[in-house]
């Protein structure tokens, strides 16, 4: 069972803006750079990166594999796919956190409408009013 990870979509105003960061028929893997590989790095190729927007997992991206860069940073390396996944609330997060496969949200099937999703917060308010 591979590990997952979670990271927040910075400069993503919406799900769209994310979308546009993989361009349709992009064949060459998307890269993520960060200071420190992760421990636990070996666990994580073949699970997915999780992205976090407005304090909700909105969609992930297969990770293929870490390579480290002549600066001695990190690109992680990415499927370039985005799908997308039913709604998770996350507290935001600097960086990235491991997230386990029984945490992690499922896909979104082909077809099915999710409607209108609340935005974390708002989503995470109603919950607590019992409302949702």
């Amino acid at each position: 069972m591979p590990l997952h990870m979670t990271k927040i979509a910075f400069g993503a105003k919406s799900y769209e803006d994310l979308a546009s960061w993989y361009v349709e028929g992009a064949t060459e893997p998307k890269r993520l750079t960060t200071k420190y590989r992760p421990k636990r790095h070996e666990e994580m190729v073949g699970g997915s990166l999780y992205w976090i927007l407005n304090h909700a997992l909105v969609a992930r991206s297969e990770i293929l594999s870490f390579t480290e860069t002549a600066e001695g940073r990190w690109h992680i390396n990415l499927k370039p796919e985005l799908v997308r996944v039913h709604q998770q609330r996350k507290r935001a997060h600097q960086g990235w956190r491991y997230l386990a496969e029984d945490k992690a949200p499922r896909d979104v099937a082909p077809g099915e409408d999710i409607g209108d999703a609340l935005p974390g917060k708002l989503a995470a308010k109603l919950e607590r009013l019992g409302l949702v």
